[in-house]
């Protein structure tokens, strides 16, 4: 599925531009996917829950391929917004699956590292499939170049059909209803600090990445199959520190890692902003792709604090929550981009910062361990 959607996934800003989308209604995709991001998650986490690993993730895929016939056939950009809301269904809902499948297996002193190695192997064909999307588009162009790789996103659907009917993990007996509102009281206080400091971070990033194909295609002026290549820079960094990190971090802990994390994810809008070619922005995606450095440590710390019974739901509520709170990233970092190209990403660069001082000042060590 990772495969598939990094086809095109990358490319969608300048597929809205070529089916006459402005740039307000590319903020307004950025924005509706932040949205459902958040009320997809929890919905996600409690069919996982109710219903086992193995259905849920056929449902999702199922949900999600009926999204990209849409965007195939899509005559204008309107449809694409249309599409989204089928699409998310794999990134957003099978989101809290994913996690409650690594949680089932493994033991508490094994998620980080399980995590890790999911992490890595979901981005293993992803630079692959970023750099193949670029060479279709350059190849047939932007419209017929994305519905290329489209044809090839509804084969990988099937193909995961396949695999995930070989998920053996039952359904698990609901503790409770599981309600929303009684969600926050079962999120411990250490989570929530982790949380607080998630969403100033995922809105630097909300604000900046809807907008980086056309800031680097557009303003600096690389090619498509160079932007392909530059998120293949990206995925590779990310697999190349994985595994160094996952064996620090169980010995020195979590936080620095985490800290880490925060810190590449504010300086990496900046140094794109601040790049004037190619070279300098090969530089500015491997400081992307060391956003990653952390990331399995601070998924390992939200498994952790859930209930079994509750654990679909928990990570379910959690993005909930996050992606709700930076809905507005995209839509802001377009109008933004009204003023100046350059000011969304300056701006998400001081929000990212912001957010690595209060995960800094408020998530202990001893519950980052």
């Amino acid at each position: 599925m990772a495969f598939g959607e990094e086809l095109w996934k990358r490319f969608v800003p300048k597929y809205l531009e070529t089916l006459g989308a402005p740039i307000a209604a590319v903020g307004l995709y950025g924005t509706t996917r932040d949205l459902l991001d958040g009320l997809y998650q929890y919905p996600g986490g409690w069919i996982t829950d109710h219903y086992g690993r193995r259905r849920a993730l056929l449902l999702f895929i199922g949900l999600a391929s009926v999204g990209y016939l849409i965007y195939l056939f899509a005559p204008s950009w309107p449809y694409i917004i249309i599409g989204l809301f089928f699409v998310m269904a794999w990134s957003s809902m099978a989101n809290p699956t994913l996690f409650a499948v690594i949680g089932d297996a493994l033991p508490k002193q094994r998620r980080a590292l399980g995590f890790t190695m999911q992490s890595m192997l979901r981005r293993l064909p992803i630079g692959v499939a970023a750099w193949l999307g670029g060479l279709a588009i350059a190849a047939y162009g932007v419209a017929s170049g994305v519905r290329f790789a489209l044809t090839g996103t509804i084969a990988c659907a099937v193909l995961t059909v396949v695999i995930a009917f070989q998920i053996q993990i039952p359904a698990l007996k609901l503790a409770e209803s599981g309600m929303k509102s009684r969600m926050w009281s079962r999120i411990p206080p250490q989570l929530r600090r982790l949380l607080a400091s998630d969403i100033l971070i995922r809105t630097c990033e909300g604000m900046a990445d809807v907008l980086m194909v056309l800031y680097t295609i557009d303003i600096i002026g690389i090619t498509a199959p160079q932007y392909g290549v530059l998120v293949a820079v990206q995925m590779v960094t990310s697999i190349l520190i994985y595994l160094p990190a996952a064996r620090i971090a169980d010995r020195i802990g979590r936080k620095p890692f985490v800290i880490a994390t925060f810190l590449c994810f504010s300086l990496f809008p900046a140094a794109v902003v601040l790049s004037s070619g190619f070279s300098q922005l090969v530089g500015a995606f491997i400081i992307g792709g060391l956003r990653e450095i952390g990331e399995p440590s601070r998924k390992a710390m939200i498994v952790d604090f859930a209930l079994p019974e509750f654990r679909g739901r928990t990570v379910g509520f959690y993005y909930l929550v996050r992606s709700l709170s930076i809905t507005p990233a995209g839509l802001i970092g377009a109008l933004l981009w009204k003023v100046t190209p350059g000011v969304p990403f300056i701006v998400a660069g001081i929000i990212g910062i912001a957010g690595t001082l209060v995960f800094a000042a408020t998530v202990e060590e001893q519950y980052a361990s």
